[in-house]
């Protein structure tokens, strides 16, 4: 039986594509693969010799302020360390954290786009654990503290 082997990419309508198209180069780091100037579409990709595009933005955003289109979107990163470096730019740059939380096999920080968009950076841990499972945790401190907090965290969720 045919099946998908992944996801793709996610477009996203917007109400202002030069400060989305900032946001996600700048805050994100992500890379403007292609752009049409004419239909006003941002390709952008965290990969891109990899995968064209991951992310495309383009305007057409319709509806109040308050009306909720997305759950969330999550971005991988490579480490501890990249979370704790993406924790401190989201304060430097004034981006709205949500939470900064482990589920027991990651470490994420839930923060907002400038169009509110609820999103998530986290990193995975190399265990399993069963979902859903949410506690608050401390990423400004070394990796290896943070480390023993989610192994702390978790040994007292499993008594």
């Amino acid at each position: 039986m045919a099946k998908v082997t992944s996801l793709g990419h996610v477009g996203l309508f917007v109400n202002d594509l030069a400060t989305m198209r900032d946001f996600y180069t700048r805050v994100l780091g992500m890379t403007v693969t292609d752009e049409s100037a004419e239909r006003g579409m941002v390709f952008l990709s965290a990969q891109p010799g990899a995968e064209h595009h991951e992310l495309l933005l383009m305007p057409g955003r319709t509806g109040d302020a308050d009306v909720k289109i997305v759950q969330q979107m999550s971005f991988h990163v490579d480490s501890v360390e990249d979370v704790r470096e993406f924790h401190n730019r989201f304060v430097e740059d004034g981006v709205q954290i949500d939470s900064v939380v482990t589920h027991g096999n990651t470490a994420s920080v839930y923060f907002r786009d400038p169009e509110d968009n609820r999103l998530e950076i986290y990193y995975s841990l190399p265990v399993e654990w069963k979902q859903p499972f949410r506690a608050e945790i401390d990423v400004t401190q070394s990796d290896e503290d943070i480390l023993r907090q989610i192994h702390d965290v978790t040994v007292g969720a499993q008594r």
